[in-house]
């Protein structure tokens, strides 16, 4: 019995002040009680930029399998039912299973949140970023309603994809801040080299916002042809986004002789080399799903591309600089007192 007593785990006492506590302040509360190492502050931001881009795909194929009014209202699936009834068939499921994956997304910055939070020393930087994530999360759910209800508008489907890459973009700089420290950042090339990326950057946005405009023109308008287009020469639109693509190569490719010509760190050349690669795949999946009459899986395939260049774009911009850990300062031991002299 005594052996029994011993091994067994003491629950520590939730007082009624720790009661208190905890409904005023949870992430508190809890990060006065967990201390998760790095790594996993890491792998937590991680999932919310691998949740971004999985919310993106299954939005995408909600859209090409013209599911996008499987579920005709928002926020319920129909009138008297919350989830997507049997009579919907195939579509209802896809849509109400695309709507569900938003509380996985929640779920994700929410673990990113807490352990921004109980990380020790505290970064409010890193949790500001995660609660960046949730409002744009929530107003991103919002805006996804507005398409439902004003029966999948393609203005409002272009302003929902680009909330998403702003949503992939502040995820991403949070992934990037969980590896870095607080330090002031200190440039890794010159000027000239970080305008030239800035330029990158503003083609590359530029050319995602021209994307959802060749989406909104094009034909697969998320439920049936009854669902309007956007009013543009889809043929001269999409002329026009493969031109921009050819300019983000042409600035890739660019840039990184220039970072080899400065004797650039690792960290940029690597970085710009994958950019370049992931470019080359996408541009080669645009070309082939143009001249295929945009099979739908190509199609997919091809808003992923979107979403993983957008990311590439981003890492080449952080690695122009760095932000190291700051140390803490080391206590100096205190004078040990020689044997035989008098106490103070």
């Amino acid at each position: 019995m005594h052996k029994l007593r011993s091994s067994m785990v003491r629950v520590p006492k939730v007082t009624r002040a720790d009661a208190a506590q905890a409904l005023r302040n949870p992430l508190a509360f809890i990060a006065d009680r967990w201390t998760p190492g790095p790594r996993t502050v890491q792998r937590a931001a991680l999932s919310t930029v691998i949740m971004m881009v999985v919310i993106v795909v299954t939005g995408g194929a909600v859209r090409l399998t013209g599911s996008g009014l499987g579920c005709p209202t928002w926020p319920k699936c129909t009138d008297d039912s919350l989830t997507a009834t049997s009579e919907m068939g195939m579509h209802g499921a896809i849509e109400f299973g695309n709507r569900m994956l938003t509380y996985v997304l929640c779920a994700a910055v929410g673990w990113a949140i807490i352990a921004a939070r109980s990380q020790k020393p505290w970064r409010r930087s890193l949790t500001r970023l995660g609660w960046a994530q949730f409002w744009l999360v929530m107003g991103n759910a919002i805006l996804g309603g507005i398409v439902v209800l004003v029966g999948l508008n393609p203005y409002t489907v272009a302003a929902h994809f680009l909330l998403s890459s702003a949503l992939i973009a502040v995820a991403t700089v949070m992934w990037q801040r969980t590896r870095e420290g607080d330090a002031a950042p200190r440039p890794l090339v010159g000027k000239p080299v970080r305008q030239m990326v800035w330029i990158l950057v503003a083609a590359s946005v530029l050319l995602i916002m021209v994307g959802t405009v060749v989406t909104g023109a094009g034909p697969h308008a998320g439920d049936s042809s009854d669902v309007p287009r956007m009013p543009v020469d889809w043929e001269a639109v999409t002329k026009l986004h493969a031109v921009l693509a050819w300019i983000v190569v042409t600035l890739t490719f660019a840039l990184w002789f220039v970072l080899k010509a400065v004797d650039a760190p690792r960290g940029p050349l690597a970085r710009t080399r994958d950019l370049f690669l992931i470019l080359l795949a996408q541009g080669l999946i645009g070309y082939v799903q143009y001249f295929t009459d945009l099979p739908e899986v190509l199609v997919a395939l091809h808003m992923l591309g979107s979403a993983v260049t957008w990311i590439a774009v981003l890492r080449v911009l952080l690695s122009l600089r760095e932000r190291p850990v700051e140390e803490p300062a080391a206590v100096a031991p205190a004078p040990r007192q020689a044997v035989g002299s008098p106490a103070s």
